[in-house]
């Protein structure tokens, strides 16, 4: 096949997905091409090296990508993020020509302005294209701090609402990342023939797993939370947790990361005196391997919204490959799947006390617990959602897209 892959995130930012995606389709046969923005998530700035231009074509290995000139932001200014948005989206359309050919189209939808293009393409050139959902819309946006109103949430709901609707409509297929997501999205009337659940996977996670946990290393506990840090990841409850359990010996909470609300929170650590806590800023991804080796249980967080109940957090799948435990608040399908395989400790969302009641148990686990824990969750992840399985998936998707585009021109063309 022809792939075309757009996605507003690409390396060197970390965009483990579409970038993986691309590398393995290519190694199978299949001439695949990257539709992105320049390099600048999660901090909201051009990473070094690059210029900003019509023009950029680069090769990663086999893969052709093509970046597209945005307005870049990642700030919580509402305005301003609408315009990083719909400024990508206009990107693609203009780069169309780049389009001309491809048999499908992927859409890794972080935010669903990525089909814009997509869904004109359909239109204009019977290109059918595959929906990768990663974040809920309009929920999304009206549910994150960039909307502070409930009037505009209202107002961004009565204007997406038609659209989305149409973007699931012209689309070949819809992939969730999640059963309850899957759920969602047929309530809102995407055909179950259209609808997949395919697990999101970690990087290169099949080769490298955290070593034995020594007694030396279980006499504390150190537990890290690492990803975006923003406001609906609820790390405002980790802190308070932490507070609450300052008397456990040994008791570390390490926050990697960056992102809109990193400021307020070290402010809230500094100003709580919250000596347990330590954020270690935006590290390179290749430097990760080192985090799980220190850690005992990663968190995995967020708030209490309906949307995230069928939201997997990628973070989860990058701590389960690597054999490391979970702590979890985050209610629907990840407590499910924590609870029914046994791999870490699940609380109710927002709940300070019980988040700590959980580091107190992990404190007092044995190094034969937190092994046997760990040697569960790395079980579960090359069965389930493992980078092989979640490429074989979407090719099938996309073969079968493919496949339909191609009965469909035969049917017009016999009438």
């Amino acid at each position: 096949m022809k792939i075309l892959i757009v996605s507003q995130y690409y390396p060197p930012e970390f965009a483990i997905i579409p970038s993986e995606l691309a590398q393995i389709l290519t190694a199978r046969g299949h001439s695949v091409r990257v539709l992105t923005g320049f390099p600048n998530y999660p901090q909201g700035k051009l990473y070094a090296g690059f210029k900003q231009s019509w023009r950029h074509i680069e090769f990663q290995g086999d893969v052709v990508v093509r970046r597209v000139p945005m307005f870049i932001d990642h700030s919580q200014n509402g305005l301003a993020r609408v315009g990083n948005y719909l400024s990508f989206a206009f990107g693609t359309v203009m780069a169309t020509r780049f389009a001309r050919g491809a048999d499908v189209v992927y859409v890794y939808a972080t935010q669903m302005t990525a089909a814009a293009a997509p869904q004109l393409w359909r239109s204009l050139f019977g290109i059918p294209y595959v929906l990768h959902v990663q974040d809920l819309w309009p929920e999304s946006v009206t549910g994150s701090s960039i909307v502070r109103s409930g009037l505009i949430a209202n107002l961004v709901n009565h204007l997406l609402g038609p659209w989305l609707s149409s973007v699931y409509r012209l689309s070949a297929a819809v992939i969730a990342i999640a059963p309850t997501m899957r759920g969602m999205l047929a309530d809102r009337g995407v055909p179950e023939k259209k609808l997949h659940t395919v697990l999101n996977w970690a990087s290169d996670s099949a080769d490298v797993v955290r070593g034995p946990i020594d007694a030396e290393h279980a006499d504390g506990l150190c537990v890290v939370y690492a990803g975006n840090i923003g406001e609906l990841q609820d790390l405002d409850t980790a802190l308070e947790a932490a507070r609450l359990v300052q008397d456990l010996d040994g008791f570390r909470l390490i926050i990697v990361g960056t992102g809109v609300a990193e400021e307020r929170l070290r402010k809230i650590a500094s100003d709580g005196r919250i000596r347990n806590v330590e954020f270690r800023g935006r590290i390179d991804p290749a430097e990760m391997n080192a985090v799980y080796e220190e850690s005992d249980f990663q968190l995995v967080t967020l708030r209490d919204l309906p949307i995230f109940r069928g939201t997997i957090p990628s973070k989860l799948q990058g701590s389960l490959a690597k054999g490391v435990p979970i702590i979890t608040n985050v209610a629907g399908d990840v407590t499910r799947i924590v609870s029914e395989a046994g791999v870490g400790l699940t609380v109710p969302p927002e709940n300070a006390h019980a988040l700590a009641d959980a580091f107190r148990e992990a404190h007092s686990m044995s190094v034969e617990m937190r092994r046997d824990l760990g040697r569960r969750g790395r079980e579960l992840y090359l069965r389930s959602m493992s980078a092989r399985a979640g490429v074989d998936a979407i090719e099938a998707v996309l073969k079968a897209a493919t496949i339909e585009e191609d009965n469909r021109g035969n049917r017009c063309n016999e009438e």
